[in-house]
């Protein structure tokens, strides 16, 4: 049970007090009138003694009475009825409340505590730490309270209101105060005519009521005197009187009124009986209907929810309570017109009044001295003699009674000693409650007797007397005597001093039991369990004490119920170890009852402090039913800021209730909340708990909408909010955005750049405003969740935000505007009529804003009506007047306005240490745009573009640009990372005009008729890289688009042609475009704008080419000069059929360097080069060096048609230079690798570089090509071209070396299962090249190209030995120098014999003259030495003995090295 301020001990005492009666003369009563007090209401608060009493038992042995309470009462002479007495407790336990405000802040957000004793939380239990935190928060609570001060009041109020019963005799009056007024004439002769009402009320048979003890009861006289206005020698006079006439221990003269009661007002006088008079006292007798006063709720079937707790409840119980106890009242407005809240308001007023009339006002605190003095002497002098003299004579007459041979103590005594008959159990006695026994029955004079000891605190004496009557009336089978007997003698053994035996609990329960089930005697009952339950509390018999509260509920009294399980509920959480979840569950019984007794604020108060328990511990259906219940009386209490706040609770937390549950749960929730705008429908918007909205969910596009593809033109895919975040993706378009900035700038980001973002989300970068621009819409997508499983209807859905006009040029600012109606000006709104979402559905809404005004906008969340839907119901040709269109869904009527805020967190912050340390997060600004100036807008279209290529396919296309702002837009460039793949031609391209032929045959390249005689004969051209944007010092990636004057004005279009080129590899393909474009008017936010295209193509395989390059041997070439090489070309069709590519053809091959050219073809058969699937052909060329400048590129033509395409026209010199270029960067990312290495060793690297560069070549080859392709029943011819960059002398070339080359090793069937298995075998050969540092020393291979050599012999001799026996043949050994440098050279003739093989091969031969020869040849220059060899006998000699050393003529001998011819210089020696 909860506290009590009293002791369980001084509790008792006070429940059972010597009643005194008061009968007063109606002047008597004028005068305590003056004081707005009855004479017994004067008196109550010194009816407490404050010192001890004594007095002497029967055996004449002394007895203390400590602290000792009488009552004295009006006479009332018919008893109370059952309704009055029930309204009476109602209004007790209703005026008893907690502390203002508590039970208000209990739904507060959710956040429930509780609070118990410090003893409590030290439990030790296993499940313990699943509620240690529960436990450790219910000593901080603001508003739970151990204490129950409406419980004591409502037992207070129950123990002084039970009438007066034959079988007991503890509410008899013992004593009558006859109060009589000084004033009256005749003072003498009312106390005569009181003296006999009093006999005539307790003697007569017509007073039933009230009970006296005995029939001599004590009359004590009291003389009234006024001090005020009456004469004291005429009190005292009759004083004397009365003292003569019932002696000094029977009279008293009480003296009040001391002052005027309007005079000395600044006189502060205590008033100590506010707090009696506020515990409302029976004095009212009308006839109450016999029927608890309950709140009877009105029938409303939308707001029917049955929680299943009364699924029990009986017809014919008494208080007819028909309908649901959780129905929530008629909404009509008559919430508070029942009676039971009449009669609490009546209650309220009366208080009121009370608490404002002043007591005692005529009493000075010597009349309070003289009150108490006079309690006192009464006591001391009448009461106690006379309780003592009648205790004697009860003894003596049960002694001297015949029968008895023995007193009450030696009956006690043998009782204890063991000679104790079986007593028969309650079920076997039979009902004979009805047994009355006559007034001078030995037994009940026992039972007097016992009374009057207990009334004196002679527990010992009483607990005999109720130990032997209990006897007694068992043996009679009087059943409501021995229960009452059982019950004070249970009691009397509790409060023994010394404790000298244990408290009986099995009497209590014994009586309980005949209370209830056989005398059918609830109140006795009741009784019984409020004693034994303090009792057993006190004991620490927690489970005991509530198990018995529990077992009095019954449906007769739903207050009743209430109370008592509410105390057992603290029972349980009062345990040792405290049992949270019993407590939790007894406080929503308790509270239910509470609600059926119309205690509407004891009903929520409980459900919300179980609502602390049940609360995150996954119970979500509990917790329904209790935030439900708290909603209802809330809404009943018009506490309706708490009902909204507890339904809404139902509807956030994911709800396991079916979906007509869920729906009657968000019905009353909109019902709630209607009513709760209707009390203020001016005030600011409240937050609406669904749909759900995922803050951080929320995307913002700033932008039109993108425009659909029209036939053949496609527009630009740019960016829209359906496409899925990228984080890669997007990390390239801002590369590729830097990158044109970069360009822009001349090679600097400015420090303000910021890139575009078009869409904002989750994962992009937010920590800056982004931008948008006045005129064009700002999208934002907002995320709703249903958590419920039935339909919301969201009704006129708008965004919220605020708006601050500024002017970007200007040095002032414009106040901020909030929303409304007239700001329509600045901000368009588009608001989404009905959206309807499904059950458990996540479903998004876009909805627009249009600035017209520049300046700071913030979206600050979403407005809407929410509503229910009735059913998926269409509706033809409804009345618009009702607001839907025709194919809606159908609202039920009743919606609700109010908002959301869009909350997005940010990134969490982890860059410095604090931050690490500490949990800061950073800005999240996607939904705070700034609207910028004008800005030009482009969209662009693409016709006639191609999703699928062959490899290196050539195709023509066009590109549409289009403005559609009211801004002329300039410096339109597009940027892309494959910049090979396209290009809008070169310089020249566009006045150069197409050939008749080409434009015929429908060729994406310039051509030109050939003459038949100069097939294979290389055709010369050149052309600048200049015109082709390659070597301008830009970056290659950053193509101008070649606008008419340079500019786009508004509303204009221009199409620009494009050729594309499929891309080397086979596969699909992203390519990325961004068009940067800006506006001729610089603006101070925004510098520039960009459209992004994303194109997607799929290519085949088509050919693949390998190249050498070679030196031929032959040193004299054109005009003497000893340069050139054989160049061999491998060309394969490693296309498959199922492209429907039938063959192809070689047209042409073709060349382009700054040093080299190919002049002829060497293979001289005159056919056509056809290539069917999986055919291979090898082409030979012979090529030479370029007479022309270091600026320009000589391109070489070898026509195998009759056709020449112009390779140094758009758009094949186009592609060949972006492969170029792409190479070049390639090559120079390399080489900045080492950039510090070069440095360190400047002049050493230099030498390595000069030998290098004799090894190296500057030839690229273009093999252009046509394919026949077979495509539905017609033939379609396609062209190409693929590039080999050939930079070393023998070592092998590819078009696409990475994965081409493992091809032609392992074959194409093998090439497809290492693609699957050995993807890191290509990776580690593709970045090796990267990680090779520059070789500090020359490799032998590059050595031996610094000097050329040649043999020029006859290949056969004829001599005649027999003439001359030596053989003398001239032999020319030619030296090349093929490096720019000067280099200095030594040949020595002498044979190296290493082997006796070399002896044999070289011993048969020498040369003549000098063994020696040191020579410095000059850059590039040809050197002919005449040497002799001697020969003796015939035979084949190899003449490749000589060994050439050379080195660097400014250098040490350090790079010195032999050069070997590779081919044998084989001679013939004949005999003639």
């Amino acid at each position: 049970m909860a506290q009590c301020v009293q002791s369980v001990q001084e509790f008792i005492q006070d429940s059972f007090v010597p009643l005194v009666a008061a009968l007063c003369s109606e002047e008597a009563e004028r005068l305590t009138r003056k004081n707005s007090l009855s004479f017994a209401e004067l008196v109550k608060p010194f009816c407490r003694l404050t010192s001890e009493v004594h007095m002497r038992d029967p055996n004449n042995q002394l007895h203390i009475i400590k602290n000792l309470k009488i009552a004295v009462n009006n006479i009332i002479t018919h008893p109370p009825q059952p309704g009055a007495i029930r309204k009476l407790l109602n209004d007790v336990v209703s005026v008893s409340q907690p502390a203002e405000g508590l039970v208000a802040n209990v739904i507060t957000a959710g956040d429930y505590d509780l609070n118990i004793s410090d003893r409590s939380v030290k439990a030790s239990v296993p499940w313990y730490s699943n509620w240690k935190e529960t436990l450790m928060e219910l000593n901080t609570s603001t508003f739970y309270s151990a204490t129950t001060p409406w419980f004591e009041s409502y037992r207070e109020c129950f123990l002084q209101s039970m009438p007066a019963s034959d079988h007991e005799f503890l509410n008899h009056y013992v004593a009558c105060m006859l109060v009589v007024s000084s004033s009256e004439p005749e003072p003498v002769e009312q106390f005569l005519k009181l003296s006999q009402e009093q006999h005539r009320i307790q003697h007569s048979s017509e007073y039933l009521y009230p009970k006296w003890f005995i029939p001599n009861t004590l009359k004590y006289y009291v003389l009234l005197h006024d001090v005020s206005t009456g004469e004291e020698q005429r009190a005292d006079s009759i004083y004397e009187e009365m003292k003569q006439r019932y002696g000094t221990q029977g009279c008293y003269l009480l003296k009040i009124n001391s002052r005027v009661s309007n005079r000395g007002t600044d006189e502060q006088i205590p008033d100590p009986w506010s707090q009696y008079l506020q515990k409302n006292t029976i004095q009212n007798q009308d006839c109450y209907e016999d029927c608890p006063y309950t709140v009877i709720s009105n029938k409303n079937t939308d707001h029917l929810i049955s929680d299943g707790l009364d699924s029990e409840i009986k017809d014919g119980l008494s208080n007819n309570f028909k309908t649901h106890p959780l129905q929530l009242d008629h909404p009509s407005g008559s919430l508070d017109s029942t009676d039971y809240v009449k009669a609490t308001a009546s209650l309220q007023d009366s208080k009121k009044s009370n608490c404002g009339t002043p007591h005692g006002a005529c009493l000075t605190l010597t009349d309070h001295d003289r009150i108490r003095q006079f309690i006192q002497e009464f006591t001391f002098r009448g009461l106690l003699p006379h309780i003592e003299k009648t205790i004697r004579q009860l003894n003596d007459q049960l002694i001297s009674r015949k029968g008895l041979s023995r007193s009450l103590f030696s009956a006690t005594k043998k009782w204890f000693s063991g000679s104790k008959v079986p007593e028969k159990s309650i079920n076997e006695l039979k009902n004979t409650s009805g047994l009355l026994y006559p007034p001078e029955a030995p037994e009940l004079q026992i039972r007097k007797m016992a009374d009057l000891c207990f009334l004196v605190q002679h527990y010992e004496l009483a607990y005999s007397c109720y130990h032997t009557a209990k006897k007694d009336f068992l043996n009679d089978q009087a059943m409501l005597y021995a229960a009452g007997a059982l019950e004070m003698a249970a009691v009397s053994a509790f409060l023994q001093p010394g404790a000298p035996r244990p408290y009986p609990a099995h009497y209590m329960e014994t009586a309980i039991q005949t209370y209830r089930d056989i005398c059918k005697n609830m109140v006795l009952a009741e009784r019984c369990v409020l004693l034994s339950a303090e009792i057993l509390k006190s004991q620490s018999k927690y489970s005991e004490a509530a198990a018995l509260l529990i077992r009095l509920t019954s449906e007769d009294s739903d207050l009743r119920s209430a109370l008592l399980l509410e105390q057992a509920a603290h029972c349980f959480i009062n345990m040792k170890s405290p049992m949270v979840r019993k407590f939790a569950f007894h406080m929503i019984l308790a509270g239910h009852r509470f609600s059926k007794a119309g205690q509407k604020k004891h009903a929520l108060r409980c459900y919300c402090q179980a609502m602390q328990v049940y609360k995150g511990k996954g119970w979500s259906l509990a917790e329904d039913h209790i935030n439900f219940t708290i909603g209802r009386q809330s809404f009943t209490l018009r506490q309706l800021d708490n009902a909204v706040s507890a339904f809404r609770h139902i509807l956030i937390n994911d709800s396991k209730q079916p979906p007509a549950q869920q729906g009657a749960f968000l019905r009353e929730y909109l019902y709630v909340y209607k009513n709760v705008t209707q009390l203020s429908p001016d005030g600011p918007l409240p937050q609406l708990p669904l749909p759900y909205i995922n803050s951080s969910a929320t995307r913002v596009f700033f932008g039109h909408d993108r425009r659909p593809a029209e036939g053949e033109k496609q527009a630009a895919t740019h960016v829209s909010l359906d496409q899925e975040y990228d984080s890669e993706s997007s990390q390239q378009w801002k590369e590729l955005e830097e990158q044109v900035v970069s360009v822009i700038n001349k090679g600097i980001i400015p420090s303000n750049f910021q890139p575009t973002q078009f869409c904002l989300n989750r994962y992009s970068d937010n920590s800056r405003f982004p931008l948008a621009v006045i005129e064009e819409p700002v999208t934002v997508e907002v995320s709703f969740r249903n958590p419920l499983k039935v339909p919301l209807l969201l009704t006129d859905v708008s965004l919220l935000w605020k708006f601050q006009p500024k002017d970007f040029n200007a040095k002032h600012d414009v106040e901020t505007k909030e929303l409304g109606a007239c700001d329509d000006d600045m901000i368009g709104a588009e608001a989404i009529a009905e959206f309807l979402i499904n059950s458990e559905e996540t479903k998004v809404a876009r909805l627009k804003l249009f600035p017209h005004q520049t300046g700071e906008l913030h979206i600050l969340g979403v407005v809407y009506n929410l509503g229910t839907v009735q059913g998926a119901v269409t509706l033809d040709g409804i009345d618009p007047s009702i607001g839907l269109q025709t194919g809606k869904f159908v609202s039920n009527g009743l919606s609700v306005r109010g908002r959301q805020d869009l909350e997005i967190q940010g990134p969490r912050l982890n860059n410095t240490k604090e931050e690490k340390t500490s949990i800061k997060y950073g800005p999240d600004r996607r939904l705070d745009p700034i609207i910028t100036e004008e800005m030009p807008l482009l969209e662009v279209f693409f016709i006639n573009f191609p999703t699928g290529l062959l490899c290196g396919e050539i195709r023509k296309a066009y590109v549409e640009f289009v403005n559609v702002s009211k801004c002329p837009l300039t410096a339109l460039k597009v940027v892309s990372k494959h910049p090979e793949f396209f290009t809008f031609g070169g310089n020249t391209a566009v006045l150069t005009p197409l050939s008749p032929s080409a434009s015929e045959n429908c060729s994406a390249y310039k051509t030109v008729v050939t003459d038949p005689t100069s097939v294979r004969t290389a055709l010369l051209s050149s052309a600048s890289s200049v015109d082709f944007g390659v070597g301008t010092g830009g970056q290659p990636e950053v193509i101008h688009v070649p606008l008419p004057d340079a500019v786009l004005l508004p509303g204009a279009s221009v199409q620009l042609p494009m050729w594309l080129r499929g891309p080397d590899e086979e596969g699909v393909h992203e390519i990325n475009f961004l068009f940067y474009y800006e506006s001729i008017k610089r603006h101070s936010k925004m510098c520039h704008r960009v459209l992004r295209h994303t194109a997607v193509i799929c290519t085949s395989r088509s050919l693949h080419i390998r190249a050498t390059v070679c030196r031929s041997n032959a040193l004299e070439g054109e005009e003497g000069r000893g340069d050139n090489m054989l160049v061999f070309v491998d060309v394969e069709n490693i296309n498959t059929s199922e492209t429907g590519v039938k063959e192809f053809h070689i047209v042409q091959v073709s060349s382009n360097s700054k040093h080299w050219k190919l002049q002829k073809s060497v293979i001289s058969e005159d056919k056509d080069t056809k290539l069917a699937s999986r055919e291979r052909a090898k082409l030979c060329f012979k090529a030479v060096r370029c007479k022309n400048s270091e600026e320009n590129y000589t391109f070489a033509d070898i026509v195998f048609g009759n056709e020449q395409i112009i390779s140094s026209a758009s758009p094949c010199a186009d592609f060949f230079f972006q492969s170029l270029s792409s190479e070049f960067k390639r090559t120079h990312v390399q080489s900045h690798a080492h950039a510090s290495q070069r440095a360190a060793k400047q002049s050493f690297d230099e030498t390595v570089r000069l030998i290098q560069q004799c090894s190296e070549v500057d030839l690229n080859i273009v093999v252009l090509w046509k394919a026949y392709v077979v495509e539905d029943n017609k033939q379609l011819i396609l062209e190409g071209q693929h590039h080999v960059a050939l930079n070393t002398v023998g070592k092998e070339a590819f078009s696409f070396p990475q994965k081409q080359g493992f091809k032609k090793i392992l074959g194409n069937s093998d090439w497809e299962d290492l693609e699957q298995e050995l993807p890191e075998m290509v990776l580690l050969k593709f970045f090796r090249p990267e990680n090779t540092p520059v070789p500090a020393r020359p490799t032998p291979e590059q050595l031996s190209n610094l000097i050329k050599t040649s043999l020029r012999y006859p290949e056969s001799f004829n001599h005649s030995f027999h003439q001359k026996s030596l053989c003398l043949v001239p032999v020319t050994l030619l030296l090349s120098n093929c490096s720019q440098a000067v280099v200095d050279v030594m040949i020595d003739l002498r044979h190296k014999t290493t082997s006796p093989e070399a002896l044999e091969i070289h011993g048969s031969f020498t040369w003549l003259g000098q063994t020696q020869y040191k020579l410095q040849l000059k850059s590039q220059e040809v050197y002919s030495l005449q040497l002799k060899a001697c020969f003796v006998h015939t035979g084949v000699y190899n003449l490749g003995t000589p060994r050439v050393f050379a080195k660097l003529a400014n250098q040490v001998t350090l790079f010195e090295t032999s050069q070997q011819n590779s081919m044998p210089a084989l001679i013939i020696i004949n005999n003639i």
